[in-house]
C-alpha cells in the first residue's frame, strides 16, 4: 500500500482520485462492483478520508485503519437489514462516506453537520449510537436476541477495538451472548500491535500475536500458578502447551465462541472470503482481524497518537507543533500533578487510559511506579483508588465528566460511603465541542453534588484549577476539581496554596442584580456586569455551598442570578434556591434540558445564553420593575 504523504498537488488531491469513490452513494452501489475493483476503491476512499478529516478536524488514525474492514463488511452483509454497531464509533469515517454521507464530511462535527460517531437519526445504517466504549457487543446481542423473537433473518454484528476489550462491559456481554442460542459476529479490530513493521503470513500474525501483550499478560499469570503448584520447569519446556492454554482463541472460546484468526485486516482477498463463510454459520462468532492506525499515511503509521484526533493541517506537511499559545486546563492539571507528587511521596495517578487526554504524559514518565493506567475500565478505576486510599496513598483519579458517569455507583458506595480520600480531577466539563451530546459534562454537579461526604470545586481560571486541586489533594476525604476543556484562562502560580473550603468571594461590587458565577462562567458574567452595574461573586464551590454569601447578597440585592455551564435541573443554581427556599427572586442561567449538539464551543454557549450577551439579555428580561 503506498502511503498517502507524497507527490501531493500543491492545491490538494486530484478529484480524479475519486472517480470510483463518487459512484457510491449507497452500500447496495458497492455491492455491485467487481471484486477486482474494491482494492481501487480502499485507496480512493482512505485518500478522501485523508482530505477531509485535514480540512475539518475530527479522528484520523482510526479510520485509515478500517477502511478495508468497512467496505468488506457493506460487500458482504446486506446493510441497514444486517445491522453493524461499532463501538466508540470514532472509526466511522469509512461508513458514513459509503453511506450516503460523502458530501456532508465537508461539515463534520460542525453546528447542524453531521456527528463524528454513529447517531440512529442520522441515518439508517447507524444502526446503533455510539461515543463511549464498549457497549457494541451488548447492543448487537440485543438485537439479534429481538431478530430471534420476530422469527426475522438478518446478521448482526459488533466491530469492537482491541482497547475496548479492556471493558468489563464487553466481557459481560460475551459471557450472556455464549449462552444464548443467538447468531451474533463480534469482529475484533486489533491494532495493538500497529507499530510493528507490516507482515503478510498468518504464521508471522500468529507470532505477533503471541508476543503481544494479551498473550505475555496471561503467560506470566500462568508462569505464577506453575510455579506455585510446582510444574512450571515441565510447562516450560513444553511451550507449546502452555500457548495452548493462554491463546485469545482459548479466551474467547470457553465464552462459548467459535474463534477465528486473526487475518489481515487490509487485506480484501482475505476479508471477504472470511466473512462471506461465517455469515453461513450459526451461533456466536469471533473474528480476530489485525489492523494497523494511519494505515497508508505514513506520518499517523508513526505517531498514530498524534494523529488520533488532530485539528486541520496540511496532508503534506503533516502536524506543525504549535508556538507558544495559552496552556489547556488538562496541562495545568498535568503540571501541578507533577509538582505535587514531588512534595507529597503519597500521591498516585490513575487514568482509564486517556494519559495524553487528560495531560499525564510528564507524570507518567517522571513518576512511573506511581503512575497506573487501568484501562477503559471506569468502574475499576474508581474502586482501585479506593483500595489505594485505604492503605494510605493519596489517589488522584483524572477522567472526564462524561466517563466519571460509567462509575457513578463505585464513587458513592466505594469511595463516598467509606469517607476515602480520592481526588477526582474532572476534566471536560461542560461543553466539549466537536465530540458532542456523548461527551459534554452537563451532569456533573448534579449527579456530584447529591452524595455525602464529597465536596465539589469549580475553579474559573487556570490558577484557581491548581488551588483547588490542592486544597483536594490534602482534605483526607473525597473532593471533585471540575475544569473545563481547552486553553485556560489567565496565569498560574507555581505555590501549591490551598483555597479557603466552601468559601466563595465577590467579585465586582454592583446594584440590585448579584450574579452567582460558577467555575468557568465567571468571565462572562464579569463582562455582561459591567453594562448591567451589577455585583459578581465567584462562588468556587458547588458543595459545600457558600451559604453565607448567598444570603448576604439575597437580602442585599434585589434579583439573584445563577449562572453554570451545567445542566440547570439539578444543577448549582438549584443548591442555591435550596437555600433561599423561594424567598427571593432567583433567574437560573445554565444548559436547557436537552442534549447540546456538536459544533464551535464559543457558538454553542452563545446558542444558549451562556456568553456575556445572553447573559445581559436574560438579566434585563428578569429585572424587576
Amino acid at each position: 500500500m503506498s502511503t498517502l504523504a507524497g507527490d501531493l498537488p500543491a492545491d490538494g488531491y486530484n478529484p480524479s482520485m475519486y472517480e470510483l469513490l463518487k459512484t457510491i452513494d449507497d452500500p447496495s452501489q458497492l455491492r455491485a462492483l467487481e471484486r477486482r475493483s474494491l482494492g481501487q476503491l480502499a485507496d480512493e476512499l482512505r485518500a478522501f478520508v485523508l482530505e477531509s478529516v485535514s480540512k475539518t478536524g475530527g479522528h484520523l488514525s482510526s479510520n485509515l485503519g478500517t477502511v478495508e474492514l468497512t467496505i468488506a463488511l457493506h460487500y458482504v452483509f446486506d446493510t441497514p437489514e444486517d445491522r453493524i454497531v461499532w463501538d466508540v464509533g470514532h472509526q466511522t469515517y469509512p461508513h458514513k462516506i459509503l453511506t450516503g454521507r460523502r458530501e456532508a464530511m465537508a461539515r463534520l462535527r460542525m453546528l447542524e453537520g453531521i456527528s463524528g460517531f454513529p447517531r440512529r437519526s442520522e441515518s439508517r445504517y447507524d444502526t446503533f449510537g455510539t461515543a463511549h466504549s464498549s457497549t457494541s457487543i451488548s447492543a448487537a446481542l440485543g438485537m439479534a436476541a429481538a431478530t430471534k423473537l420476530k422469527n426475522e433473518k438478518r446478521h448482526c454484528i459488533a466491530v469492537i477495538g482491541d482497547g475496548a476489550m479492556s471493558a468489563g462491559m464487553a466481557y459481560e456481554a460475551m459471557n450472556n451472548a455464549g449462552a444464548m442460542d443467538v447468531d451474533l459476529l463480534v469482529i475484533l479490530n486489533d491494532n495493538e500491535m500497529s507499530i510493528s513493521p507490516p507482515v503478510g503470513a498468518l504464521t508471522n500474525y500468529l507470532a505477533r500475536l503471541l508476543s503481544g501483550r494479551v498473550y505475555s499478560s496471561a503467560r506470566r499469570a500462568s508462569e505464577h500458578l506453575l510455579k506455585r503448584v510446582g510444574v512450571w520447569e515441565l510447562a516450560r519446556r513444553a511451550e507449546e502447551h502452555v500457548k495452548g492454554m493462554v491463546t485469545p482463541s482459548t479466551l474467547f472460546e470457553e465464552f462459548g465462541f467459535n474463534y477465528l484468526g486473526p487475518i489481515d485486516g487490509h487485506d480484501l482477498d482475505a476479508l471477504i472470503p472470511t466473512l462471506a463463510n461465517i455469515k453461513k454459520l450459526k451461533g456466536p462468532q469471533f473474528l480476530h482481524v489485525i489492523t494497523r492506525k494511519g494505515q497508508g499515511y505514513k506520518l499517523a503509521e508513526d505517531d498514530p497518537i498524534a494523529y488520533h484526533g488532530p485539528g486541520k493541517f496540511d496532508p503534506a506537511e503533516g502536524l506543525k507543533k504549535s508556538a507558544g499559545g495559552r496552556p489547556t486546563y488538562s496541562q495545568v492539571f498535568g503540571e501541578w500533578l507533577c509538582d505535587m507528587a514531588a512534595a507529597e511521596p503519597r500521591l498516585v495517578a490513575v487514568t482509564p487510559a486517556m494519559r495524553e487526554g487528560s495531560g499525564m504524559v510528564q507524570f507518567s514518565e517522571r513518576f512511573p511506579q506511581r503512575y497506573f493506567d487501568v484501562g477503559i475500565a471506569e468502574q475499576h478505576a474508581v474502586t482501585f483508588c479506593a483500595g489505594l486510599a485505604c492503605e494510605g496513598m493519596r489517589p488522584v483519579l483524572a477522567i472526564y465528566s462524561t466517563f466519571l458517569q460509567r462509575g457513578y455507583d463505585q464513587l458513592i458506595h466505594d469511595v463516598a460511603i467509606q469517607n476515602l480520600p480520592v481526588l477526582f480531577a474532572l476534566d471536560r466539563g461542560g461543553l466539549v465541542g466537536g465530540d458532542g451530546a456523548t461527551h459534554n459534562g452537563a451532569f456533573d454537579f448534579a449527579y456530584l453534588r447529591t452524595v455525602p461526604n464529597l465536596t465539589v470545586m469549580a475553579p474559573s481560571d487556570a490558577d484557581e484549577c491548581r488551588r483547588m486541586l490542592t486544597t483536594g489533594a490534602a482534605m483526607g476525604s473525597p473532593a471533585a476539581v471540575r475544569y473545563p476543556r481547552g486553553a485556560a484562562l489567565g496565569e498560574v502560580r507555581k505555590e501549591l496554596a490551598p483555597v479557603p473550603i466552601g468559601k466563595g468571594e465577590i467579585r465586582r461590587t454592583g446594584r440590585r442584580v448579584a450574579i452567582l458565577a460558577f467555575g468557568a462562567m465567571l468571565k462572562p458574567a464579569l463582562e455582561a456586569a459591567e453594562t448591567l452595574d451589577a455585583t459578581v461573586a465567584n462562588m468556587r464551590f458547588v458543595k459545600p455551598l457558600d451559604v453565607d454569601l448567598v444570603r448576604e447578597l439575597a437580602a442585599s440585592h434585589e434579583l439573584l442570578v445563577t449562572v453554570e455551564e451545567h445542566q440547570i435541573m439539578g444543577g448549582a443554581g438549584s443548591a442555591v434556591c435550596e437555600v433561599l427556599e423561594g424567598h427571593k427572586p432567583i433567574l437560573l442561567i445554565g444548559l436547557p434540558d436537552r442534549f447540546i449538539d456538536h459544533g464551535d464551543p464559543a457558538r454553542l454557549l452563545a446558542s444558549v445564553g451562556l456568553d456575556a450577551e445572553g447573559i445581559r439579555k436574560a438579566v434585563r428580561g428578569a429585572m424587576p420593575d
